[in-house]
């Protein structure tokens, strides 16, 4: 389980067939083989630990479900250790368990902060409200605005400085993990003829 609150920005250094290989330093202060870390919020398990990078396994269903089947060499990620059982829940309840993904509309700064727009398919849009949670690219996020095709958050200074979001540009697919309690209560409703669960 993940806070949704971005340790850092890592590189990847290698990106193949089912192999991902992430430069980075905070993420690996502490960490052990077996350890979760999300990879732009994709929960993979640290497979292999050098000096200053690691690696990881990545399966055919991960890459049907998110960015990570796009990144290169060089491309920038973010990153994020499990949390522990004593951790302070900064963002929200993110299981690094991403459903699917959106595109960047447009970037549109607002006084210090940045709107950030994405379409997103509706079958994540139903799982969404303002003013309740999103993480985007593994980061917590509060949505502000939504419409029939996507939806709007807007992204404070730190949030800009400590992730890869700003670095998008329009076009680019992002990864999207609705509240699990969205879900939770829509399948619960669904069981019992109140709601059409996905």
């Amino acid at each position: 389980m993940f806070s949704g609150i971005v340790e850092e920005v890592g590189v990847v250094q290698e990106a193949g067939e089912g192999t991902l290989r992430i430069a980075a330093t905070s993420v690996l202060e502490d960490a052990q083989l077996g350890d979760s870390i999300a990879i732009n919020g994709v929960d993979l398990t640290v497979a292999q630990l050098d000096v200053g990078a690691f690696f990881a396994n990545v399966m055919p269903e991960t890459y049907r479900r998110s960015n990570l089947r796009n990144l290169a060499a060089g491309d920038r990620v973010n990153l994020e250790r499990s949390l522990r059982p004593t951790d302070r829940l900064s963002g929200h309840i993110v299981r690094g368990v991403v459903e699917g993904t959106g595109r960047l509309r447009s970037l549109t700064p607002e006084a210090d902060a940045v709107i950030a727009s994405y379409d997103a398919p509706a079958e994540l849009l139903r799982h969404m409200v303002v003013k309740g949670p999103v993480a985007v690219d593994g980061a917590s996020l509060t949505i502000i605005a939504k419409d029939a095709a996507g939806f709007a958050v807007s992204l404070v200074q730190y949030t800009q400085e400590h992730t890869n979001l700003t670095q998008r540009a329009p076009g680019d697919e992002v990864n999207i993990e609705t509240d699990i309690l969205a879900r939770y209560v829509d399948e619960l409703l669904a069981a019992r003829g109140l709601g059409a669960a996905s």
